[in-house]
């Protein structure tokens, strides 16, 4: 079945989530696997954080009650996704973009961004948490797109259907970039692509859109020194072994040390300082130091049934509902794809960057964004389960 614009057909729909996925297990596995990810990365980031909260002079535990507190944020949002009216969530996709673009603008120009390690991320608005409105445009995006890409309404703007995604992403990025995000940037345009590439559109575009980014994203990388740097060191590591590839020698000490069951929850010794900023990007390292090879295979195979269900969702949505397929496509895309970045860096595989481990890095916005987008996704799986009859 075509995907149609018709209230009927959305309110139907509507009535077949509130009915559930009776006798399916899958959407039940995925909120155990959401769940188990959720309690374990707050359990392992408390033991990589402790020492350095300590360090710090702030309570032990002051970095997962803030992490516990965007967990408990995020469920209950992601709760509140399962009651909304699917024609909501397509009309949120419009002011979803700008909320995202004018967060982001503010975090670049007004006096509530704030700068931190020389990277201007964050903004901090009144009466509101400090959060990443880059993570906030993951999300938009994702919504955008799904809308944008299946709609017989924006079918009728011909070349325009085509050239509004490029723009908005290529907007995105630029801003993304001026925050020094260049990660996060390369992480946003890798979701995209994956979007764009399973809404099939033609691959002639894609090509296009991809060339036309490429020249100036190289020219841009390596248009500061730090970057040029960083490069040449991740080329040719003996060229500084104890500054800019420090952090990854360490991370690999650390990752060989777990040996196959590690040395226990909390008996690690990297996080004591020998690894800077142990609780963020590099607490992979940290927790198969302590849990070891087994560890991290069960976290692996958490990750992996994530995506699995995810992925086998959007596949049976495609040919009925194909919104709630590049929904699924996206938000599964997001987390596993920030997944192997975060495995690449700290096994060396890429020069290190600012890419945190989903569920378990510290960073509450990552954390509240992702824990909603699971709500959407749990949607989309219970919903394929339903029409699939799965027993």
């Amino acid at each position: 079945m075509a995907q149609r614009d018709y209230s009927d057909y959305y309110d139907s729909l509507d009535d077949q989530m509130e009915r559930g996925a009776s006798g399916s297990l899958a959407p039940f596995t995925f909120i155990c696997v959401v769940v188990i990810l959720v309690m374990t990365g707050l359990v392992m980031l408390y033991s990589s954080s402790y020492a350095e909260a300590t360090m710090n002079g702030l309570d032990h535990y002051y970095y997962v009650l803030r992490q516990g507190i965007f967990a408990i944020l995020g469920f209950v949002c992601a709760v509140i996704v399962n009651f909304i009216p699917v024609k909501w969530i397509r009309l949120s996709a419009i002011p979803l973009v700008v909320i995202a673009l004018v967060t982001v603008l503010l975090t670049i120009f007004s006096p509530f961004g704030v700068t931190v390690m020389g990277a201007r991320r964050w903004l901090a608005l009144p009466y509101l948490p400090q959060f990443q409105p880059s993570e906030v445009a993951k999300l938009a995006i994702i919504i955008f797109l799904a809308w944008w890409l299946t709609s017989e309404k924006t079918r009728q703007y011909l070349g325009w259907y085509y050239v509004v995604p490029f723009v908005l992403i290529l907007a995105m990025t630029l801003l993304i970039v001026v925050q020094r995000a260049y990660t996060t940037s390369i992480h946003f345009l890798i979701l995209a692509l994956a979007i764009c590439i399973a809404a099939r559109l033609k691959l002639r575009y894609i090509v296009i859109a991809c060339a036309f980014l490429a020249v100036p994203g190289v020219l841009y990388m390596l248009s500061e020194s730090y970057r040029v740097k960083r490069i040449a060191s991740f080329m040719f590591p003996s060229l500084d072994p104890q500054g800019l590839n420090w952090q990854v020698n360490m991370s690999l000490s650390a990752i060989g040390e777990g040996g196959l069951v590690g040395k226990g929850i909390g008996g690690g010794t990297y996080k004591l300082g020998l690894l800077p900023e142990v609780q963020n990007d590099f607490i992979l390292s940290s927790i198969i130091e302590e849990t070891g090879i087994v560890g991290f295979i069960f976290i692996s195979m958490m990750f992996i049934m994530f995506a699995l269900l995810g992925y086998r969702a959007a596949v049976r949505l495609w040919p009925r509902d194909r919104f709630w397929a590049l929904l699924a496509v996206g938000i599964t895309t997001m987390v596993i794809s920030q997944v192997a970045l975060n495995i690449a860096v700290i096994t060396g595989l890429l020069p290190p960057t600012g890419i945190p481990l989903p569920f378990f890095s510290q960073g509450g916005t990552n954390l509240f964004v992702v824990i909603v987008e699971c709500g959407l996704l749990y949607r989309a799986i219970a919903l394929s389960a339903k029409e699939s009859g799965d027993e």
